[in-house]
């Protein structure tokens, strides 16, 4: 299962964030660093701006900066925040009434599945994509 554009996103820019040694960052610093069309990165720093993850100063050094620890900004808040998690959480089949009483027929297979990235989505915080190694955002 691969996390929506949105999702992925959202994600690529606080990993860059938590991983520059920059303190505040421009929409268009971002835009540039990061290959994210403009109108989407905005809507998505607006997004995470009312959720709280980042803030934005204005003035002429202005910018995003992060407006709470990293450390308590897990990535299954991140894509609660921009997309919802209602794709991931539900059936894969897209079925709206699907359980173990009333399984489609993945259910039994992508249960566990689903319930691993879950799992790693909620314990995963932003600090842990801390890495002065990684080339990729």
């Amino acid at each position: 299962m691969k996390l929506s554009k949105t999702s992925t996103y959202a994600l690529r820019v606080l990993s860059y964030m938590i991983n520059s040694d920059k303190q505040v960052f421009s929409a268009k610093y971002l835009v540039d660093k990061l290959d994210v069309p403009d109108k989407y990165l905005r809507r998505l720093m607006t997004d995470m701006s009312k959720n709280g993850f980042i803030k934005s100063m204005q003035g002429r050094d202005g910018g995003y900066v992060f407006a709470k620890s990293p450390n308590n900004i897990y990535l299954s808040n991140v894509v609660d925040a921009v997309e919802g998690m209602q794709n991931y959480t539900g059936c894969i089949m897209g079925h709206e009434q699907c359980s173990s009483t009333n399984p489609c027929s993945l259910h039994e297979t992508y249960g566990p599945i689903r319930d691993e990235l879950l799992n790693f989505l909620n314990t995963t915080s932003i600090n842990e994509l801390k890495n002065k190694d990684i080339m990729k955002f």
